[in-house]
Formats: C-alpha cells, sequence, structure tokens
C-alpha cells in the first residue's frame, strides 16, 4: 500500500482550524466563568461596604457556588458569618475548607485558626480549646496560647494556665512571673479550702520565689502563718511586704495589727504604720494606727486626734464620719439618725475600683471579676483615687 501525501497534506490545515477552534471555545467558556465570578464578588464587596451584609452574603455565596476552589471567598464568608453571629454556619464554612485535599499549608492554618475563632465566640470553649490546640508551632501560634490563657484563666484551671505562660515566656512572648505567681496563689487557695495546709504553704514559697517583688505571696503567706499560729514568722512576711511592696501595704494594715498583738509587738507596728501613713496618707493605715492606739490602752484622744490632722490634709469624708461617731452633739438624740446616714453616705467611698473597666467592689480583687485583668485594683479606697 502506498503512502500517499496528499491526506496529510490535506489533514494538517483541518486538524489545525478544529484546534483553534476548540481553543478559542473553551478560552470564551473561561472568560465567561470568570466574569461570573467576579461580578458576583465584587456585588458581595459592594454591598459589604454599604453595611448591607444580608445582601453581601447572598452574594458571596452566589460567588462560592460558581467557583467553590476561591479559598479567599470561603475565608470572607466565614468572617461575615462570625460577625453576624451566625457561628454554626461560620464553622461549616472553615470546616469545609479544612477538608480540601488541595488546601495548601498556610491556608489550612488560617482557616484552623478561623475555626478556633468560631468556637470562642460561640461560647464552645471545650471545642476551642483543641482547635487552638492545633495551632502548636504554625504562624498563629502565640494568638492561640493567648486565647488558650483566657479560656484556663475563665474556668479556674490554674495548672494548665501555669503550663501556657511557662511556654510563652520560653518563648520570648514577654515576662509572665507575676501572672504565674498570681496563679499558684489561686492554686495554694484552693489547698487552704481543702484543710491541706502544707501543700498550701509550698505553693505560696514557689510563687514568692518566682515574683519576689509581688505583694500578693508574702501578704497570703502572712495570713497563713498567723492562721497556723506562726506569728512571729508571719510579721517577719509582713516587714518584708512592707520594705519591698509598700504601695501594697494597706491591704495588710489590719492584718499586721492582728499579728503585731498576737506576738507582743504593737509599737513596733506602731512605727512601720506611721512611716508609711506620713510617706503615703491612707485610710487603711490611718484606720490601722487607731487601732494600735487603742489596742495599747489609748482608746481616747490619741486615735481621735489622728482623724482630726487626717481631716486637716485630706478631704475625707470616711474619716469624718469616724470622728463624729465618738463625739457628743449638742442634740444628742439625733446622733444615731445622723450617724447611720452619714455611714449609708461612705460606704460606697470605702469599695476598690478596678483601674481598666471602674467594676467596684468592697473587698480587693488580684484579679478582676470584671474585665479579667491581673492587678487592675489599686490599693487604695475609691475616696482616694
Amino acid at each position: 500500500m502506498e503512502f500517499n501525501l496528499t491526506w496529510i497534506l490535506l489533514g494538517l490545515p483541518a486538524a489545525f482550524v478544529l484546534g483553534w477552534l476548540a481553543s478559542r471555545w473553551d478560552l470564551r467558556q473561561v472568560r465567561a466563568d470568570n466574569r461570573q465570578a467576579p461580578k458576583a464578588y465584587f456585588k458581595g464587596l459592594n454591598f459589604l461596604l454599604n453595611e448591607q451584609q444580608d445582601k453581601a452574603i447572598d452574594a458571596f455565596i452566589e460567588a462560592v457556588q460558581n467557583d467553590p476552589d476561591t479559598t479567599e471567598l470561603h475565608f470572607a464568608l466565614g468572617n461575615l458569618f462570625r460577625r453576624r453571629g451566625e457561628y454554626n454556619r461560620a464553622v461549616r464554612v472553615h470546616e469545609h475548607l479544612l477538608s480540601r485535599a488541595d488546601l495548601t499549608r498556610p491556608d489550612r492554618d488560617r482557616a484552623q485558626h478561623a475555626l478556633a475563632q468560631d468556637f470562642l465566640k460561640a461560647g464552645l470553649l471545650d471545642r476551642a480549646e483543641e482547635a487552638l490546640n492545633r495551632l502548636e508551632g504554625t504562624q498563629y501560634e502565640g494568638e492561640a496560647r493567648l486565647a488558650l490563657l483566657a479560656i484556663y484563666e475563665r474556668s479556674r484551671d490554674w495548672a494548665q494556665a501555669a503550663a501556657i505562660v511557662r511556654k510563652m515566656q520560653a518563648a520570648g512572648q514577654g515576662d509572665f512571673s507575676t501572672r504565674l505567681a498570681h496563679y499558684l496563689c489561686e492554686d495554694a487557695q484552693s489547698q487552704v479550702a481543702q484543710g491541706q495546709l502544707d501543700k498550701a504553704f509550698a505553693q505560696l514559697q514557689q510563687a514568692l520565689e518566682t515574683a519576689p517583688q509581688a505583694p500578693r505571696p508574702r501578704l497570703e503567706l502572712a495570713q497563713l502563718q498567723h492562721r497556723q499560729g506562726r506569728s512571729a514568722q508571719a510579721l517577719s512576711s509582713l516587714q518584708a511586704l512592707a520594705q519591698n511592696s509598700p504601695a501594697a501595704l494597706p491591704l495588710a494594715a489590719s492584718l499586721l495589727v492582728e499579728v503585731a498583738e498576737a506576738t507582743g509587738a504593737l509599737s513596733e507596728a506602731h512605727n512601720l504604720l506611721l512611716k508609711h501613713y506620713e510617706q503615703a496618707p491612707s485610710l487603711d493605715l490611718l484606720q490601722a494606727l487607731v487601732a494600735v492606739d487603742q489596742k495599747s490602752g489609748d482608746a481616747g484622744a490619741p486615735g481621735r486626734q489622728r482623724l482630726v490632722q487626717h481631716l486637716e490634709h485630706e478631704s475625707s469624708l470616711v474619716a469624718a464620719a469616724q470622728w463624729l461617731e465618738g463625739e457628743t452633739l449638742t442634740e444628742e438624740q439625733y446622733h444615731a439618725t445622723v450617724q447611720k446616714a452619714l455611714n449609708h453616705a461612705t460606704k460606697p467611698l470605702t469599695r476598690y475600683r478596678c483601674a481598666a473597666c471602674g467594676f467596684e467592689a468592697r473587698t480587693h480583687f488580684w484579679h478582676c471579676p470584671g474585665c479579667q485583668s491581673w492587678d487592675s485594683y489599686p490599693a487604695r479606697r475609691v475616696e482616694e483615687l
């Protein structure tokens, strides 16, 4: 059979024409698809800029349906769902992303981080913890640890919180020694509540070694020592507190008076309180000095004179009410009524106020129950701020 070149010469142009037509057809189809996806995308962006989130979501859903492989649209849609509080839909979007085998490593980490945020916003702390732990070793590791720390603090899981801050400190994310001391003190309080005083003492000693300048370990150590009958050691702890953290001494003023009375060191306590009162006048230090005068047998003039001297330098309604309580009025029959009104008026002035959120409480907090900040309560009453 002879090889006919005529068919080859005729077939080549025909194949070329057919290939060209096929490429043009595919190109038109691709252009049509590309025009359709960006159109929906820009429509959604326009709605989003006009704060029409419902219409923006519909447009993005349309774009995702037209091009399921567009990861950026998935992320945008998931973020919109989260902002609207539709956490279940946001979770489904990000879980769909994570189920894709062709997702790149950076996008997979990003989707995992977004999923963890969905669970956090929804209040699903167990699932959020699991999702955050999977971010270890990624670029979101630092943010994940901070979020885990907030979860453990909220759930009062101090052991886990301590483990996280040790990792953060080892990674150079900051100095968390004071925060770690707080966790140890919180754990010690739990041990005291269970009657395990020796374990509590060990935790407080560890807290003191972790943050030597922090006032809380010494204060709670003194309380525990006094409770165990080791008042002399408690006095030494309070003296160290006054030396290392003088601003926190008002918090320990009443305890100092009790310990001094138990050890027969009222004169020593008086001198310490007076020294710090003269440097930084405080209602708690003033009341402690008045209490020392009373326990020393000077229940009359010295204590009342201190109140008057305080009023000469500080306009204090609390001190004025305390002074008036021991005063004899011309119409004494009204004294109880007037005193009751004054005591009611001064109650809000004796509270402590968080410097971060303004939450007020009758007792001092190391950890604000309002904004969850640490060391945000000054050791001074509202009237003194």
